[in-house]
């Protein structure tokens, strides 16, 4: 009878849980923001990636369904800086006035990268324009502070489970920790130390490890390279004695794959976004310690 009455509670318990303990809602741009809110929240939350797998967050647009979402959610991480060029025509449009918005970004010493206008003109008519590089979460060193930044909406949102998550949070940078020793000692090993990238994701990355990013293809997303721009980044390759071109997945390789041809090189993929489709970069973790081994077989 004892027996019967726990495993009563148990079950009623669950129940309860599952009906009073709703779970805090999270909408993620990006999945490496999302497995990260995951890491944190575990199963107190609920979190929605945006960006479909392989799409670019570049050139991604919102649907009414991700309007919807929005709608009903308590936090929104995204990784700020521009990335989410649609974001503040869709939070105008939400009238959910409690949205806790985390910007990954913000506060955090940004790489920026000055581009020239094409064009028409005078020269202080083309003029330069200066961006911030969003990519902030290709260093596990700077995902440690987004970590917090998590917690601290979720601790917000939810403050019920603030020591929750705060225990997951410190648990969580423990292994951030030891992704950086990682990174950082077989890096030691590469031959060669700067490599040639698809778009200007990696900055981050190679400012921490020691690495130099010698030429990237598509310097805005979406804008093609010119012939002068292809031969530069082919002279480049051949200088820092290369044998492969990195490409992403999402991205159309074609460029790329000139690039290699006339250089001698081959093309491998990084992958800056993983996703839940691809096993092995379904989690943060996961989709660095990939790129980390890219990056071995080709700079070793």
């Amino acid at each position: 009878m004892k027996r019967f009455t726990i495993i009563f509670i148990a079950v009623f318990l669950s129940f309860a849980h599952a009906s009073f303990g709703e779970k805090i809602k999270v909408v993620a741009s990006i999945h490496p923001l999302g497995d990260v809110t995951k890491q944190v929240g575990k199963d107190r939350v609920s979190v929605k990636v945006m960006l479909p797998p392989a799409a670019s967050p570049h050139t991604f647009e919102p649907t009414s369904l991700d309007m919807m979402e929005i709608q009903n959610s308590k936090v929104f991480i995204k990784a700020g800086a521009g990335l989410e060029f649609w974001a503040e025509k869709m939070m105008n449009a939400s009238s959910n006035m409690k949205l806790i918005i985390v910007d990954a970004t913000s506060g955090l010493s940004l790489i920026r990268h000055v581009h020239s206008h094409a064009g028409a003109g005078t020269a202080e008519e083309k003029g330069h324009q200066e961006s911030a590089n969003p990519h902030v979460w290709l260093d596990p060193v700077l995902m440690k502070t987004v970590v917090d930044k998590i917690k601290n909406a979720l601790s917000k949102a939810d403050p019920g489970g603030e020591a929750y998550y705060r225990e997951n949070a410190e648990r969580y940078k423990k292994d951030l920790d030891a992704l950086h020793s990682e990174i950082m000692n077989r890096v030691k090993s590469f031959r060669v130390k700067e490599y040639v990238t698809f778009h200007p994701a990696w900055d981050y990355f190679s400012k921490r490890y020691g690495l130099r990013v010698a030429g990237v293809i598509e310097e805005s997303p979406g804008r093609e390279s010119s012939p002068k721009h292809i031969a530069k980044i082919v002279s480049e390759i051949k200088r820092i004695n290369s044998r492969i071109v990195f490409a992403e997945p999402q991205f159309n390789p074609k460029i790329a794959e000139v690039i290699a041809k006339e250089a001698g090189a081959k093309v491998l993929f990084l992958d800056p976004i993983g996703g839940t489709n691809v096993k092995g970069r379904d989690t943060y973790i996961g989709l660095m310690r990939y790129n980390l081994s890219v990056m071995e077989e080709g700079m070793k």
